[in-house]
């Protein structure tokens, strides 16, 4: 460990209250002195001070300072000099050093922990695709398209069933909302193989879609010029794909 780290360590400790007091007093004394200590010093207290947060004072029992002072009297003295401490029990202070300041930092991490965890919220459920389909068909013949749609996401699909490419003709989807009046509104003109912008339904509200009213008009390619349908359109609603989904049109 470098003697930066040990420093590290020994500031730590200091704002943590694990440092011995002899080892104590004497970096309170360089705190002055010191502006790098006093800058470290002060980052440490600023990491640790979160922790602080929430916590109720507890005031000590009468008992604690005597059971204190009873176990310190029951200690063996002190070596007089540093000469006489065997250099295993300076290494083995040293660990315990290390040890005591690992311990600590380890319940910091761990009271940081429980706090963040404490303070998350509970994650949302995803919402339930609202899946509806429309039929457009004329009369009692064959459907010519099926179209799809998550009321959630406003994803459309639409898919041809009878319905077959025109020449020099093009397919575009139309709306019908009592929100926007009595003009169709488009949504869309088809591409080759009937391909349509997924997201074409992404500015409207999901109520409005639901009660609308879609159609499928047969236009000059590229689609009507008029902003209208050109010609006759086959119509369709959207109904809920089961159930549990709610009523599909009001």
């Amino acid at each position: 460990m470098s003697e930066r780290d040990d420093l590290d360590m020994m500031v730590a400790e200091f704002v943590l209250g694990t440092l011995p007091q002899v080892e104590r007093d004497a970096l309170q004394a360089r705190r002055a002195r010191e502006p790098e200590l006093e800058a470290l010093i002060q980052q440490w207290e600023a990491r640790l001070a979160g922790m602080l947060d929430g916590v109720e004072p507890v005031e000590p029992g009468p008992e604690l300072f005597a059971r204190i002072q009873r176990t310190i009297e029951q200690q063996p003295s002190a070596p007089k000099s540093p000469s006489a401490v065997p250099d295993n029990v300076i290494s083995l202070r040293k660990q315990l050093t290390r040890w005591r300041w690992s311990t600590a930092i380890a319940s910091a991490a761990a009271l940081v922990l429980v706090a963040v965890l404490a303070t998350q919220p509970e994650p949302e459920p995803e919402p339930q695709a609202q899946s509806f389909v429309a039929v457009f068909q004329h009369n009692d013949e064959q459907p010519a398209f099926l179209l799809t749609v998550d009321l959630n996401s406003r994803q459309l699909n639409i898919q041809p069933v009878t319905a077959e490419p025109q020449p020099d003709k093009s397919y575009q989807l139309w709306m019908v909302a009592e929100e926007y009046g009595p003009n169709p509104r488009s949504v869309g003109v088809m591409g080759e193989n009937f391909t349509l912008d997924q997201a074409a339904l992404r500015d409207y509200d999901p109520e409005t879609l639901r009660g609308a009213t879609f159609g499928i008009s047969l236009e000059p390619k590229g689609g009507s010029p008029t902003g209208q349908p050109t010609g006759p359109a086959i119509h369709g609603f959207l109904y809920p794909t089961s159930a549990d989904q709610g009523k599909g049109r009001k």
